[in-house]
């Protein structure tokens, strides 16, 4: 994981990373936020100075605009929170709410 906050520390940890590297889209606790206001390519783009590890971005990230937003930046969007909250809202049904989210999701991530 690489928060907004790693500044110099980004490339020291993204060039010994495998698998995916996860950048942290806000400062704050995990969750459903309205905006997302860090600078996501700059700190994309300092990853790829070292490594070709595929990049994701999450913390905050809700809704269909949101996740096109950080895909067009990076390699993915991490929607964790939002669908933990679908889960918490429908419980056992929450596999169709999650599906139909996850799909409107990947639509606008591929338009």
């Amino acid at each position: 994981m690489i928060a907004p906050t790693s500044h110099q520390r980004i490339q020291t940890i993204a060039k010994d990373a495998g698998g995916f590297i996860y950048c942290v889209s806000s400062l704050g606790v995990t969750g459903v936020r309205s905006t997302i206001t860090t600078d996501i390519s700059a700190m994309v783009n300092l990853v790829r100075e070292v490594t070709d590890v595929p990049v994701a971005v999450g913390f905050g990230i809700s809704t269909p605009e949101q996740a096109k937003k950080m895909a067009d930046q990076s390699d993915a969007a991490i929607a964790g929170s939002a669908i933990v909250k679908i889960v918490e809202k429908y419980g056992k049904d929450a596999p169709k709410y999650v599906e139909e989210y996850v799909k409107e999701m990947v639509e606008a991530i591929k338009e």
